[in-house]
């Protein structure tokens, strides 16, 4: 168990390190990106543009390129024009006045500083094909030596306990000793959390893991997203003279009058549904009501993922879903993003503190021995 902790831990040390230091950078990304104004409007009594009349604006300001969705935020925040693409790569928001179609910054998210620490917290700022593979190892890797971590440094007797418990330092205490215990008393009590982050980290890591995981809780319930509508037909037309988005848009504010945001997705392909969604928690993202029109006939859609209204999902769809509230700690509001920077952090020092120990053993190995 030691050697495998040891030498995981050295193979792995560097990516670990980089990808819980990026984890506690990107924790505040909401709170930091809302000191930017132009999130923001003011609340006026005139009518809110639908998204019909957005898109045209937004396509205006960025032509030839893709709008994947729009996105209402409430009375005071500004409505998002979002442009999304895979293949050529770019991701672009447009942030616009929804009563007055003003657009208020066009912004390249591939060149904002939060999009830049979550391409290396997801691939190490590798291609993504053999970053994220590298990603998803190092989380496995992680959860092993966290494991064998626990083996070898629980206190085996009620001795060891009075050492492991907590540190014991005084004006004397060299930083060797000081070292030690950063790593393996203040390990201890991180362990149960790095977890939680290790196991919600390998929910996007591995196919195999998210159903296993989503089975092991009770789940039986699709994972994999579809929007195909099984209602397309290509003789069929639209039964209403309204834009399909519009009229989705008009059922959304009808039934979540007090959302927090509404998002509208136009749809990919004729076959397509219209993929919409509101959430009634800003920063929360587990409750959200998941919904889905046929752009033809504009019958709703209940597809069989988990994906779907949040009064139609159990337990463990629940639980599945608060995978990135807890992940990121937004769960607990921003006590629990605090404690999620702060753990994430502590576990970020573990490989330094671990590389120090390992550091001076081995040198102390090679040392010539006194005659």
């Amino acid at each position: 168990m030691h050697q495998i902790h040891l030498w995981l831990g050295i193979v792995s040390g560097l990516g670990v390190f980089i990808i819980a230091l990026t984890g506690a950078l990107y924790t505040f990304q909401n709170e930091i990106q809302d000191l930017n104004p132009n999130r923001f409007v003011r609340e006026q009594a005139s009518v809110i543009k639908a998204p019909s009349e957005l898109s045209e604006i937004a396509r205006s300001a960025l032509p030839n390129k893709t709008l994947h969705a729009i996105k209402y935020n409430g009375p005071k925040r500004s409505a998002e024009a979002i442009f999304y693409h895979y293949n050529p790569t770019y991701y672009y928001v447009i942030y616009l006045n929804q009563y007055s179609g003003k657009v208020l910054e066009v912004k390249d998210m591939n060149k904002d500083f939060f999009r830049f620490i979550m391409q290396g917290h997801f691939y190490l700022w590798l291609p993504p094909q053999i970053g994220q593979p590298a990603v998803a190892y190092l989380t496995l890797c992680f959860l092993i030596i966290l494991i064998t971590g626990m083996v070898i440094w629980v206190p085996k007797n009620l001795k060891m306990t009075r050492y492991r418990i907590w540190f014991k330092w005084n004006k004397g205490t060299q930083w060797p000793k000081i070292n030690f215990d950063l790593h393996v008393v203040a390990g201890l009590y991180a362990t149960i959390f790095a977890l939680i982050f290790a196991i919600t980290g390998l929910v996007w890591g591995f196919q195999w893991f998210s159903a296993s995981y989503y089975k092991a809780i009770g789940g039986k319930k699709q994972l994999q997203y579809s929007d195909t509508s099984p209602f397309y037909h290509k003789k069929d037309s639209v039964v209403s003279n309204e834009n399909p988005l519009d009229k989705v848009w008009t059922i959304l504010r009808r039934e979540y009058p007090q959302a927090a945001s509404l998002e509208i997705h136009h749809p990919e392909t004729d076959s397509s549904a219209i993929s919409a969604n509101a959430n009634n928690c800003y920063g929360k993202y587990w409750k959200t009501d998941y919904r889905y029109f046929d752009q033809q006939s504009l019958k709703e859609i209940n597809f069989k993922h988990i994906y779907g209204k949040y009064s139609d999902a159990d337990r463990s769809d629940k639980l599945f879903r608060m995978n990135y509230d807890i992940h990121t700690g937004s769960i607990f509001g921003l006590a629990g993003k605090i404690f999620a920077f702060l753990m994430s952090l502590l576990i970020a020092s573990f490989p330094i503190t671990g590389f120090i120990i390992w550091w001076r053993k081995a040198k102390a190995k090679r040392r010539p021995q006194r005659l």
